[in-house]
């Protein structure tokens, strides 16, 4: 499969949030591929969205979500899960698009040992991110780079 561009994230949070449906994210992982259709997403959008992280302005936490179109925002909450946004739009604004939910395709058996041997893999923020061994590292982390270990592909 075809992985995304830049210029698929440098649109309209809303266009992009729709179009990620059905997209694959992958998660390379010790040489394995770890992979789940989108199924669940949420947009948020600028300051003015008061259900967003940027809506206080810049900070270092949401550094990420200011930064450009393609990359990775990652947070944890709760001091225990870990989310996963992906930046849109032009580089300044703070937007971004937060994966809530996978179904699971490629390297399900390693997904399973990342969360303990629970059946409910990818179904929510913190799980799929557990899942796929997302954490902070990926914050900020270009999802366009040709040797990006965390991006998405065109779903078929």
């Amino acid at each position: 499969m075809t992985r995304l561009r830049r210029e698929f994230f440098d649109r309209d949070t809303l266009e992009v949030a729709r179009d990620l449906l059905g997209r694959v994210l992958v998660r390379v992982l010790d040489g394995e591929r770890l992979s789940g259709r989108i199924v669940e997403v949420e947009a948020y959008i600028g300051e003015d969205d008061r259900a967003s992280h940027a809506r206080f302005g810049p900070t270092e936490r949401n550094a990420a979500m200011y930064g450009p179109p393609g990359h990775a925002y990652v947070y944890l909450i709760y001091g225990v899960h870990h989310c996963l946004n992906l930046v849109t739009g032009p580089e300044g604004f703070p937007a971004a698009v937060l994966i809530r939910a996978l179904e699971p395709l490629e390297g399900v058996e390693q997904m399973r040992g990342l969360r303990g041997g629970r059946p409910d893999l990818t179904n929510g923020p913190g799980r799929l991110c557990q899942a796929l061994g997302i954490d902070l590292r990926f914050d900020g982390a270009d999802l366009c780079a040709p040797d990006a270990l965390l991006f998405v592909e065109e779903g078929q």
